[in-house]
């Protein structure tokens, strides 16, 4: 699995690199961008142009298909449920966390009880600290988590988190990034 946070600036950090995800990474992607209803109906649209994959907002009892681009809808926080398998979406309007909602932190948590290991926890741009405390559960149980840094970030809020938290394997450009997803995706195929 491989699950992206993003927040300001992000739109642009996530065209650069989906568009160079190749056809040949068949996990899933799921992304939060902090993003109002509507914007996100677009952004997807735009992602999916961009890597030339299926890309949507994520529906509640959706069930996950390989090489889908996932993106949590405006107003919903989109957390993962699933054993072995099969794996579903799922939506809510719990309490805001680290004031958004959509927010990183409750689809991290979620992917670290579903998948350990085998999951790659990717923190672009963004204010504040969401994703911190999900990419910790990501690190406590075996999966990887990268970061954008900060000569590339158009705020490095979020990336800088869990950069100073230590629990990332890589802080560097977006394009760098993406080698580490692709050798990622390779790696942990099947």
């Amino acid at each position: 699995m491989i699950a992206i946070g993003s927040s300001t600036g992000g739109p642009q950090a996530l065209l650069e690199v989906v568009k160079k995800i190749k056809s040949d990474v068949r996990q899933p992607i799921v992304i939060t961008q902090h993003m109002p209803a509507t914007f996100t109906t677009i952004l997807a649209q735009h992602l999916g142009t961009a890597s030339g994959r299926q890309a949507s907002e994520g529906r509640d009892g959706e069930p996950l298909s390989p090489g889908h681009i996932y993106l949590a809808p405006g107003d919903y926080h989109m957390t993962i449920e699933g054993r072995g398998s099969t794996k579903v979406i799922r939506l809510n309007q719990n309490p805001p966390e680290s004031y958004c909602r959509p927010a990183v932190d409750p689809m991290f948590r979620s992917l670290a009880a579903c998948y350990g290991d085998r999951i790659l926890g990717v923190i672009l741009t963004g204010m504040g600290s969401d994703g911190c405390k999900g990419a910790d559960e990501i690190v406590k149980v075996g999966g990887t988590v990268i970061a954008q840094d900060e000569q590339s970030s158009v705020v490095w809020g979020m990336p800088a988190a869990v950069a100073e938290a230590g629990i990332c394997s890589k802080v560097d450009t977006p394009e760098a990034l993406l080698t580490f997803i692709l050798n990622f995706a390779r790696k942990n195929d099947g």
